[in-house]
């Protein structure tokens, strides 16, 4: 039988045949069968023709030639049958460096790394083997200690290399190269590659490697730029690939721009275009990227997938749903990629619908048994608010890792769930997971919204004892946490040690602080932000905003809006949002408006502001009217709507809109909140129907301290003295704390019917008994009281007695008893002081000039007029609302 016959039935899968001519030809030609033979090995497609061959070997006397045990340890290895190449290897006396080599590959090929460094270790070491490694050998090796991250072995290797002078080999040079990168030993690294005589691009493309995953990102692109000026060495598709994580880091559109040029002009695979895709969707230019994709002639499935996780990223959720139901609708083969992408944007914008759609993709494309895609799976229900069906699918998870705990402990406390997150962390420790950075990430918010601060500092324990709190992430969500539980003691001391402080770090203190009104503070840091590198992000920025909202600082708001149109923020609805509420608490409501005006998206978010905005302004016919407007354009009104509005009616005391309001809230199914009924009570005792207030007060089932005291200051609104007191002493009875908010509505009812003991008692007994402290509302409210009475000399006792400056509320009243009773004297003493505190306020020369008047003395008068008009202070025409059908209207009096 000739060769051309034995290659021909072998490339046919013949086997049994081949074999049985090859026992024919080597019992009548063995010196020539060696090279049919290993082409007989090499051709075997199934582990029964290997082991059929390898039989044959053994019987034809074939076990002792390195050449054929070679293959055969190579064809075993590729079966991933180790144990049976070992004892091919095994059964060999004196093996070959070849051998030795291909045993070690092996093990390597099966992931076996640390098995192939142990048999270096036994060739190099064991006497009664005369082999000495080759540069295969140490390629070999090289590639198991960088599989294992093996720095200590990697170095002792690389001494043995540089002993026998075979650094300068490429492909030594390149393992090593590869090595001390992914180790993190970048100057080593450095030194091994400036050494090498030869350069192929390989090596250029571990080094490029190195660097952009390293923090000296920045020295990828210089290297990259030698490879072709300086090396003359032409990129591949895996040297972009290498390039785009520092492009990535870099944030720069101008070189994505770059490379994008230099492929455009070279035909480069697709993986290229889907990396170029990925790069411009972390630079957030989904604009290009969707270009890059539609002009691809054929998108694979890899194209399609990371479009969508690039919208992902940019939480551009809707285009995320609309590329999902393109592939769908196209039959479109859908990878785990794309479903985790379409999952996220089910969640994020709680499309529950959608969310069960992409569950059926899954099942039908058996997914759901891929633990990438089930946490994904979990976490879009709990987002959804389907807590329950989140809860049995993690039950049900088998083979439930850290990951899937982490994600799915972060998703509970990022949908509201704290509690339950909290609940999975302990189940998760007992069982026998221990707490990645990851965990303490996702629990950390938990503990901050619950206010758990026993274990939120037991979080931080563990983390320090597990040497985690160095992490960012860690240091961050510490920072956040601390804010929130108002400890900034131990913010700082988090944050101050931290080595870099991301925009996150500064973020949570700058909200937090301006949250509780520490508006000096929060400013405070915000210089200190700007004095470091860090740039300032929309959430940094409303956190500014709403600084300067409660210092009302209209000059500093504008410079901090300038701000924000330079960094291009104006577009973020959050920052819109918070900036036109600065405007609307800085009196500049024309600016607010304006900006509304200005605004293209509008949501329901921003109507509430503006809602808020008239409101707060006093203009509370404009309030209602935006509220009309806001139905009229298809925006559903929200509890936040509701709250805003509510006091713009109670305002103009428009009974007829505010029961119109009340349908409204009912029929939105409001009705059965608390904050919304308390609107409600002080709308209709301000409307005169105290009969309403009671009935709603009556329907609230989860009654606060507000409800109460809104209640009592109804009565005491509408002079229902007798009701007033009554209802304290039901508040006492139902061991409703009292507070300074109470006492003010007593004391405005004794005020109102003029019964100054009465009044004089619940002043001393809010102090005596209740060890409350006047504050400057309850002075005024006394300071009216006793002047209204007459009572001048007790009055200036009472301003004297103040533990506090008097303000404009206290010498205002006594102005305004002042008038009453004709007292010039004491009228121009309480004019004097409010002067100097309100000196653009005109109601007070008015006033004057008006007790001027009845007392005869009309050159005072006209001299207070002349000395307003010297001011700069004019007088407001008075005005009258008038309900008309179902309009109000403004006349000037």
């Amino acid at each position: 039988m000739n060769r051309t016959h034995l290659f021909q039935m072998l490339n046919h899968h013949h086997h049994h045949h081949a074999l049985y001519f090859f026992s024919r030809a080597f019992n009548n030609y063995p010196s020539n069968s060696r090279h049919h033979l290993i082409n007989l090995i090499s051709t075997c497609k199934t582990l029964t023709h290997l082991l059929q061959t390898h039989t044959q070997l053994i019987t034809s006397g074939f076990t002792q030639d390195t050449f054929i045990n070679t293959h055969l340890i190579e064809s075993y290895s590729l079966f991933k049958k180790i144990n049976l190449a070992r004892l091919v290897f095994n059964a060999t006396p004196n093996p070959s460096i070849m051998l030795w080599n291909s045993m070690i590959k092996a093990h390597i090929r099966s992931k076996q790394h640390q098995e192939a460094i142990i048999m270096y270790n036994k060739m190099i070491t064991n006497d009664s083997f005369t082999v000495q490694p080759d540069k295969y050998t140490y390629t070999f090796v090289l590639k198991a200690c960088t599989m294992l991250l093996d720095i200590e072995e990697g170095v002792l290797l690389h001494e043995q290399i540089a002993k026998r002078g075979l650094e300068s080999d490429v492909f030594i040079g390149t393992g090593l190269v590869d090595l001390y990168c992914k180790c993190g030993h970048l100057v080593h690294a450095r030194q091994v590659f400036d050494k090498m005589p030869e350069r192929d691009v390989v090596v250029w493309n571990a080094m490029v490697a190195g660097l952009s995953q390293s923090l000296d990102f920045d020295q990828a692109i210089e290297l990259f730029r030698s490879m072709q000026l300086r090396g003359g060495v032409e990129p591949n598709s895996v040297s972009l690939l290498n390039l785009f994580p520092a492009i990535h880091k870099l944030s720069s559109v101008r070189l994505c721009k770059c490379v994008h040029g230099y492929v455009t002009r070279r035909n480069f695979p697709n993986t290229v275009l889907n990396g170029l895709i990925d790069v411009y969707s972390k630079c957030k230019r989904m604009d290009i990227a969707y270009r890059i994709f539609e002009s691809m002639h054929e998108p694979d499935d890899v194209s399609w997938g990371t479009l969508m996780a690039g919208f992902a990223l940019n939480g551009c959720h809707y285009e995320v749903l609309e590329l999902f139901d393109q592939m769908k609708n196209n039959n479109l083969n859908v990878n785990i990629v794309s479903v985790v992408s379409a999952l996220s944007a089910a969640g994020e914008t709680k499309d529950l619908v959608k969310g069960k759609m992409i569950h059926e993709c899954v099942k039908k494309n058996k997914f759901d048994s891929d633990i990438r895609v089930s946490t994904p799976l979990i976490t879009m229900y709990a987002k959804c608010g389907e807590l329950e069906k989140a809860q049995r699918l993690f039950h049900n998870l088998s083979g439930k890792d850290m990951v899937a705990w982490s994600a799915v402990i972060a998703a509970f406390a990022q949908s509201g769930y704290h509690e339950e997150a909290i609940s999975l962390f302990s189940d998760m420790q007992y069982a026998g997971f221990k707490p990645s950075i990851i965990t303490l990430v996702g629990v950390l918010p938990a503990c901050a919204e619950l206010c758990v601060t026993k274990l939120g500092k037991s979080v931080h324990g563990y983390s320090i004892k597990h040497d985690m709190v160095s992490d960012i992430s860690i240091e961050t969500s510490l920072v956040s946490m601390y804010a929130k539980f108002d400890d900034f003691a131990s913010a700082m001391i988090v944050f101050d040690r931290m080595f870099h402080k991301e925009v996150v770090a500064w973020n949570a203190l700058i909200n937090r602080y301006a949250q509780i009104g520490e508006a000096n503070l929060a400013m405070k840091m915000f210089c200190r932000l700007r004095l470091t590198e860090v740039r300032p992000d929309p959430g940094t920025v409303v956190g500014v905003v709403s600084a300067l909202a409660h210092l009302a600082d209209l000059n500093l708001g504008a410079s901090v809006h300038a701000l924000v149109t330079k960094h291009g923020f104006e577009s973020d609805c959050h920052v819109n949002n918070a900036l036109i509420d600065m405007y609307s608490k800085s009196r500049s409501l024309s600016s607010a408006e304006r900006l509304f005006g200005l605004t293209k998206s509008q949501d329901q978010v921003l109507w509430n502001v503006m809602i808020g905005a008239y409101t707060r302004n006093g203009c509370a016919q404009e309030s209602i009217s935006t509220f009309h407007r806001m139905k009229s354009e298809g925006f559903r009104p929200s509890l936040v709507t509701f709250v805003n509005t509510l006091p713009a009616v109670a305002y103009l005391a428009a009974v007829k809109e505010g029961t119109s309001l009340h349908g409204s809230i009912f029929r939105t199914g409001f009705h059965s909140h608390t904050i919304i009924l308390n609107g409600l009570v002080d709308m209709y005792s301000k409307c005169g129907r105290v009969d309403l207030s009671e009935a709603v007060f009556n329907e609230i089932n989860n009654k606060d301290t507000v409800s109460w005291n809104v209640m009592l200051a109804g009565y005491a609104l509408n002079g229902s003295v007798d009701c007033a007191f009554g209802f304290f002493s039901r508040m006492q009875d139902n061991l409703v704390e009292i507070d300074p908010v109470s006492f003010l509505s007593l004391l405005s009812a004794c005020r109102h019917a003029g019964l100054v003991k009465e009044g004089k008692r619940v002043f001393n007994l809010m102090k005596e008994k209740h060890n409350i402290e006047p504050k400057l509302e309850h002075y005024a409210c006394m300071v009216d009281m006793l002047g209204r009475a007459g009572l001048f000399d007790e009055t200036l006792r009472l301003i004297e007695s103040m533990q506090m400056e008097p303000d404009g509320g206290v010498w205002g009243s006594l102005l305004g008893a002042c008038q009453m009773h004709g007292n010039v004297k004491l009228a121009e003493l309480a004019l004097d002081n409010l002067v100097r505190l309100e000196p653009r306020n005109q109601a007070h020369y008015v006033v004057l000039s008006s007790i001027y008047a009845q007392s005869g003395r009309w050159a005072d008068a006209r001299s207070l007029r002349l000395k307003m008009i010297e001011s700069g202070v004019n007088k407001t025409p008075g005005c009258s609302w008038v309900s008309e059908k179902r309009d109000l209207s403004l006349l000037n009096v």
